[in-house]
């Protein structure tokens, strides 16, 4: 028989431990949104760059107040021609907007099986398979995913460089560490890239080398993961000469993070671009995952999952309005990853000083940035006060937090922009248009609000007849020139 008493002891101490779990989530969640107690916006440029042999990478840096905020870290990879991104892994989820150029790039999964192979040259000129992980192709407009802890590559077979922006949500549930974006690279000897984190990386050094192998560590220089662990150690686990674990311990590499490949990397491509439509390319990956061999639905799910989705295409478009613009959405529905992801996007274009009109994000933040020309753009707070009323041109970003309203207008003949948002399902609500706020308002209750006639009121709902949030800013242009 229970005994009672330990009956209701352990009920309490239950009772205790959710409530304390509880109270440390609030705690968290109230910490995060003291963040966005920030009364003025700017658009930010990357504030620091480090050279590779092969290629660069900028980052903004995360402490500012607007990624604070919004709980992402960005930064900018180029990689030239033959350029290879060496393996790492970071502690949030990722989503990458390829601005510029092709190549291959890899998500290596762990625990899932080697699918493909690829025929390789041995020491005494026989050739062997190489078993490894889907290789997927890339090109210009495409979002690449990669969840937290996921290790990728990324090589550039083209003839142009590779530029990319990474979005990094480091206020994820899945980074189980702080905000600060922290790269784990699995080879070479990379440098710092999120500069403000320097001082704290160093003091973090100095604690882990006062223990056992003190001075071998502080003598070390190489910055990937494997150069932290014993080589004896690691000859043992890999099963090879303690001389190969020294090569890839390697202190006196040079190259950095992004490296040049020697000739030309011998393994399976995709079929190119140039050559194959999207849809060809998206049958190739689903052909690809139909020659996988059938596993449990963990690997089925998981494996075989989709990580890449064109949004660049002209031809794929959401919300369109010939000599205005076009607005491409991705979310969990067209793309199912970002369910777990909690993260969605929005593609833009507007043209020859097109508006898109005001509107807010009313679940999610909004991480702009600018892709081409450039934008007269406004954010407005709770209280009322522009906290934003400048212009946002190409390589720039801009952080909207939730709910504050925000209009854009092309300030020349074209703007385009890519933007992330912190929710798998990101929904915007427009103040004009058909389908607007305003427009869904009794013409009556209008009127009083804003203590106007019933006939301006009118005016205010039906002069707008386009069915989107994208309108000619013509008639804007017009009055400003009147004035």
């Amino acid at each position: 028989m229970t005994n009672p008493l330990l009956l209701s002891v352990s009920l309490t101490l239950l009772i205790l431990f959710h409530g304390s779990l509880a109270s440390n989530h609030h705690q968290s969640q109230q910490q995060q949104l003291n963040k966005c107690q920030i009364d003025r916006l700017n658009a930010l440029e990357p504030t620091n760059r480090v050279e590779y042999e092969a290629g660069v990478v900028e980052t903004w840096d995360p402490n500012d107040d607007q990624f604070q905020c919004s709980g992402v870290a960005v930064a900018r990879h180029t990689i030239h021609e033959n350029g290879l991104l060496l393996p790492y892994y970071i502690n949030a989820p990722q989503l990458i907007y390829v601005i510029q150029g092709e190549g291959l790039t890899a998500t290596i999964i762990p625990g899932c099986p080697e699918t493909f192979q690829s025929p390789q040259h041995g020491q005494h000129g026989g050739i062997f398979q190489d078993h490894h992980q889907q290789i997927r192709r890339f090109r210009a407009g495409d979002i690449l995913v990669v969840p937290t802890g996921v290790a990728h590559w990324t090589y550039n077979d083209g003839d142009t460089p590779v530029i990319a922006v990474n979005f990094y949500d480091v206020s994820n549930d899945a980074n189980q560490l702080d905000n600060n974006p922290r790269k784990f690279y699995l080879a070479g000897n990379p440098r710092e890239e999120f500069q403000e984190q320097q001082g704290q990386q160093q003091q973090w050094w100095r604690l882990a080398s006062r223990g056992k192998g003190q001075q071998e560590q502080q003598k070390r220089s190489c910055n990937n993961i494997l150069c932290g662990f014993d080589q004896q150690i690691l000859a043992e686990a890999f099963n090879v000469d303690e001389s190969l674990i020294d090569k890839i311990q390697n202190d006196d590499d040079r190259r950095g993070g992004i490296i040049k490949v020697k000739g030309d990397l011998q393994m399976i491509k995709t079929p190119r671009s140039g050559r194959h439509s999207s849809q060809e390319e998206s049958e190739y990956e689903s052909e690809s995952s139909k020659r996988e061999p059938q596993m449990n639905g963990i690997e089925e799910t998981i494996c075989s999952v989709k990580l890449r989705e064109n949004v660049g295409d002209r031809s794929r478009a959401d919300i369109y309005t010939p000599g205005v613009g076009r607005l491409v959405t991705l979310n969990n529905d067209n793309l199912p990853i970002l369910r777990s992801l909690k993260l969605s996007v929005e593609r833009g274009d507007l043209q020859n000083r097109a508006i898109m009109a005001p509107h807010w994000n009313r679940n999610a933040n909004s991480i702009i940035y600018g892709l081409e020309g450039s934008a007269q753009v406004q954010v407005v707070d709770n209280n009322g006060n522009s906290v934003f009323d400048g212009e946002l041109r190409k390589g720039q970003i801009l952080t909207v937090p939730q709910n504050f309203a925000v209009v854009k207008r092309a300030t020349g003949q074209n703007f385009q922009w890519v933007a992330i948002k912190t929710n798998e399902n990101a929904v915007i609500a427009s103040l004009t248009g058909e389908t607007s706020v305003l427009r869904a308002i009794p013409q009556e209750v209008l009127a009083n609000a804003f203590k106007i006639s019933n006939e301006e009121a009118s005016r205010l709902k039906y002069s707008n007849q386009y069915q989107t949030t994208l309108s000619s800013g013509r008639r804007s242009s017009q009055m400003t020139a009147d004035a």
